[in-house]
């Protein structure tokens, strides 16, 4: 295997680790419960 191969392996497993590290983060801050919204609108509650 040459150097290229070897660099572009370790490059796409440091992508692939962030990204799967970004989804997991995003995943722990959706929290069950209400979400609130107030706008021009009025007020709309929705049940998440």
């Amino acid at each position: 295997m040459n150097r290229n191969a070897l660099y572009f392996l370790v490059g796409a497993l440091a992508v692939t680790s962030a990204a799967l590290a970004y989804y997991f983060y995003q995943e722990s801050q959706n929290k069950d419960g209400l979400e609130i919204n107030v706008n021009r609108g009025g007020i709309s509650i929705e049940k998440k």
